[in-house]
């Protein structure tokens, strides 16, 4: 096997040589001076957003310690001790001109007692035919409709326990609803916002889109 097609086990790459994109040896002076400057163009840039990014997580756990450590000496001044995340917090500048956000967003899935719901609330949908309203209807059994990847929408079936129906067999739905709530994960988000002449809020956008 050439050298040209050699695919590269190693972590170096031999003088005089560079590494395509599969992983093959080619020769320097084989490579043509517009792929050459490209490559140093990508990760010029690249090394530029991986220093941000490094430097942004730096930021990002040191506001967090920031944030929490004062809710917790704020606590101190009621002989309070805060356990867990402290989230959905609000923390604001003296002069209401800034203001700093923390949020707690859980992910949440539904475990097989969904379907048990589901087969409750198709049976009161069976014993309601003469006298339900359409729309109810129509909104119950999309709230159970399936995305492109099979997931059920969690916003539209948690909806469905704020329906004011006096049933037994539908209450007895919502309480598989909520048994089925699983929670696997949660995110913390921090946000800022800077207060304009007018007096509205505007968050400090940290998204290169929108700088």
């Amino acid at each position: 096997m050439s050298n040209q097609t050699q695919t590269i086990t190693a972590c170096t790459v031999p003088e005089g040589y560079v590494q395509n994109a599969k992983g093959h040896l080619i020769p320097i002076d084989k490579v043509k001076p517009v792929d050459n400057l490209r490559d140093e163009v990508v990760k010029g840039m690249i090394a530029i957003a991986i220093e941000q990014r490094d430097s942004m997580r730096l930021a990002k756990n040191k506001l967090f310690d920031s944030f929490n450590d004062f809710v917790s000496l704020s606590a101190q001044e009621y002989d309070v001790q805060l356990g867990g995340k402290k989230g959905n917090t609000t923390l604001m500048s003296y002069d209401g001109k800034y203001k700093v956000q923390v949020a707690v967003s859980e992910n949440i899935v539904f475990d097989e007692r969904l379907q048990v719901a589901k087969k409750l609330i198709d049976e009161c949908l069976t014993d309601w035919t003469q006298d339900s309203n359409a729309n109810i209807k129509a909104l119950i059994n999309q709230a159970f409709q399936v995305d492109k990847e099979g997931k059920v929408s969690t916003g539209r079936v948690l909806a469905l326990r704020s329906l004011d129906i006096n049933d037994a067999k539908w209450d007895r739905a919502m309480d598989a609803i909520s048994d089925a709530i699983q929670v696997t994960d949660t995110k913390e988000y921090i946000r800022f916002y800077e207060r304009d002449e007018k007096g509205a809020y505007h968050q400090i956008s940290l998204d290169f889109s929108n700088v």
